[in-house]
């Protein structure tokens, strides 16, 4: 695959080694099942003295059961896994059901193990509802950071590669955990203008059942609005600088902004909004208490935002520059 990774953002060689792994654990498994039934069965240790009342040829063929459900599982958690990593392309979708399967296979393990030991499956689920029942009251932040996740995954306000905002904290999804969202940060106290500060954050699930979660282009439309202002005097020629602007943007990014807005015009009229879209980079006049600001108006990717907003600028300066008859600037500290 290009890029030297499979789908789930494994490398190659770590991929393959699962599935070898995988059949180990299988074969591990059965080995001891079948160890543990001949203990029970034949009783070798019958001479040594009982723990705790209990004879070891009954602990010690339980114990060999209960390691063949876990190495059981295991093997079959690896096979599945790496099944799906020949199919799937998309990383988003392989982290979900990677923690999907993660979940639901250590929740079987429980209970088997459980039941192997204690050899009343009925009373273990019943018992597993008590103790639920307790924990809900004990730990109640993890239990909601985990409806959360579960939120997530079913609502998927965001995924794995979004760039979000969720409270105060803005950053690029790197990992979504059955409690934790894990977050690269951007902007923060170290930097600014949409740059990462290298530092990464972890945001608890539970907080997106109770604040506003921004995703900044989703898996559906991976675009944002963006702007660029300029400030001139009101002496400037205003149409000529207008349409210096537009005629730049419009150079600079106008044709891949037309082919983004038609995806956009799509995802649009899957909803109830309806809005007047334009094609190519627009340039708004808003009135200043001494000078008049341009806003170039534009489509663009979310991590390319800062960058082409540098650009923008440097493009629409070095065109005003060149007019210095017809376009001025504000003077004074009010700018």
């Amino acid at each position: 695959m290009a890029g030297g990774h499979n789908g789930f953002g494994t490398p190659p060689q770590r991929a393959s080694v699962k599935r070898p792994i995988g059949y180990v654990s299988l074969v591990l498994a059965a080995a001891a099942a079948l160890l543990g039934g001949l203990v029970q069965a034949g009783q070798p240790f019958g001479a040594l003295p009982d723990i705790n009342g209990v004879p070891i040829d009954i602990a010690v063929g339980k114990g060999l059961l209960a390691a063949a459900v876990i190495f059981g599982l295991n093997g079959l958690y690896l096979l599945v896994t790496q099944a799906l990593m020949n199919r799937s392309t998309s990383k988003r979708r392989a982290h979900d059901v990677r923690n999907v399967l993660r979940l639901v296979f250590g929740t079987v393990a429980i209970f088997g193990v459980l039941g192997v030991v204690t050899e009343q499956w009925v009373g273990v689920l019943f018992s597993l509802g008590i103790v639920g029942f307790a924990i809900t009251f004990a730990l109640q932040q993890p239990l909601l950071s985990l409806l959360g996740w579960v939120y997530i995954m079913v609502k998927r306000p965001y995924g794995v590669g979004d760039r979000v905002k969720i409270e105060d904290t803005k950053g690029d999804v790197i990992a979504v955990d059955f409690l934790v969202t894990t977050l690269w940060e951007i902007n923060g106290d170290l930097v600014s203008s949409n740059q990462p500060s290298g530092r990464v954050v972890t945001v608890p699930n539970s907080v997106v059942l109770s604040s506003q979660v921004v995703n900044f282009g989703g898996e559906g439309f991976p675009f944002v609005w963006n702007e660029v202002s300029f400030q001139v005097s009101y002496e400037t020629d205003l149409e000529f600088a207008v349409e210096l602007l537009a005629d730049e943007a419009d150079d600079f990014l106008g044709d891949e902004m037309a082919a983004n807005i038609a995806r956009y015009r799509e995802r649009l009229a899957e909803t109830a909004v309806e809005l007047e879209v334009q094609d190519r980079p627009t340039v708004n006049v808003t009135q200043g208490e001494s000078w008049v600001e341009l806003r170039v108006r534009y489509l663009v990717r979310p991590r390319r935002g800062q960058r082409t907003k540098n650009e923008l600028y440097r493009r629409g300066l070095a065109r005003f520059n060149e007019h210095p008859d017809r376009v001025g600037f504000p003077v004074g500290r009010n700018r």
